[in-house]
């Protein structure tokens, strides 16, 4: 690749990013409601020449630029959607939609994929290729993605190679997160429904009481991590729901249990989902009661190919220095992302973005969220480094 300075020309950009991320900010859409943002994104990319596809994936957006000479096809994605959080923030761009939030930096993703496609669509001439630019709705209900593969997103050109970034606050600024091998865990979540035989509070010898045996079952599901799972691999079971009865003196009929498990492969996700199964159906029969499990596979781990890695932290060395990067990075929270890199190698890098000036730390999903602004120039220099690694050859 050329050696192009993409830190200045990401940095004349920076009004323009920041600008655009407030705004959206201000007018955040939850899932598969993003028609404002989406037609932000449309226009944007139509006036910079791209060829545009809207209501991909119900509210998604693909645009296309075409490279001057023949070569691979790099698509790279940002997502769309906000969160169902009230805002604490008193800013002079908080969200002015109640209850909806932009609490996990993609108002930060579009403006970042839009400046990225500026500075490449003036290099059209120099590109061998073209750049599939995705922006995705409803990732926070990992949906989204699943919903523009549905449509197409990755046929006409099919992807040699995908990439993608988060802004992360649990990095500080200026660092990145450029793990190979698995940086995203999958997710899936469950119903346990446990019947029982309800009655008389007071009365409790002659009821199966189902609350009693959801109980009993909450801490031997934590069990399967601490005795099925190798200690040198990773995985989480989360109960987040425990609803049955809604009386004093009522032993309820009924107990329900919903959760959430991650892990980092599929074969670790087959033995927690046999396992939640037996489990439960053992717990159950042994107080009692009948049970029905249903367990959903909602996302596929994030998984970043070694090779494309490699040639993604090399473009990345000539924009922070590879004394910023942390080869370690990996997260149990999960990413849609993975359904554009299943059958495609891809990489997907997190940029520090911790906020110096907020009052504390506030992560991702807090009523407090934000991230340093300074962030957006850096990761458009960064993601577009990445991407000419794959389509801007290198020059004699």
């Amino acid at each position: 690749m050329a050696i192009i300075d993409f830190q200045a020309e990401a940095e004349a950009l920076r009004d323009e990013l920041v600008a655009r991320r407030r705004d959206l900010h201000m007018h955040p859409e939850l899932a598969f409601e993003e028609v404002r943002t989406a037609g932000i994104v449309a226009q944007t990319l139509g006036e910079l020449g791209l060829e545009v596809q809207t209501g991909v994936g119900k509210t998604g957006v693909v645009g296309i630029l075409e490279g001057a000479q023949d070569g691979p096809t790099v698509l790279v994605r940002a997502d769309m959607d906000a969160l169902p959080i009230q805002e604490a923030n008193q800013s002079d761009y908080v969200s002015t939609v109640p209850g909806k939030m932009h609490a996990c930096g993609h108002d930060g993703h579009t403006s970042i994929l839009l400046g990225v496609a500026k500075l490449l669509a003036g290099r059209r001439a120099e590109i061998a290729g073209r750049v599939k630019f995705v922006f995705q709705p409803a990732e926070e209900t990992g949906k989204g993605a699943k919903a523009m593969v549905a449509d197409g997103v990755l046929r006409d050109p099919k992807p040699d190679v995908s990439l993608g970034l988060h802004l992360w606050n649990p990095l500080p600024f200026g660092v990145f997160g450029v793990a190979d091998g698995p940086v995203m865990a999958g997710a899936s979540t469950f119903d346990i429904t446990i019947s029982g035989k309800g009655g008389h509070a007071a009365l409790p010898h002659l009821n199966n009481d189902p609350i009693v045996c959801a109980a009993q079952l909450v801490t031997a599901l934590q069990s399967i991590v601490s005795r099925n799972v190798d200690p040198l691999d990773t995985a989480v079971i989360t109960v987040t729901s425990v609803h049955a009865g809604d009386a004093y003196n009522v032993t309820p009929q009924q107990a329900v249990l919903k959760g959430t498990f991650r892990t980092f492969s599929h074969a670790m996700r087959d033995l927690l989902t046999r396992r939640i199964a037996e489990v439960s159906e053992a717990v159950c029969r042994a107080m009692n009661c009948a049970v029905e499990v249903d367990i959903r596979h909602d996302t596929d781990p994030v998984i970043n190919h070694p090779e494309v890695s490699a040639r993604v932290r090399n473009a990345l060395r000539a924009v922070v220095g590879e004394d910023k990067f942390d080869l370690s990075m990996r997260t149990m929270g999960a990413e849609d992302m993975s359904a554009l890199m299943t059958d495609i190698p891809g990489m997907y890098f997190f940029v520090g973005a911790r906020d110096r000036n907020a009052d504390g730390y506030y992560g991702h999903h807090h009523p407090k969220f934000s991230f340093d602004e300074d962030a957006l120039p850096l990761a458009v220099a960064a993601m577009t480094a990445a991407i000419s690694a794959f389509v801007i050859p290198e020059t004699p």
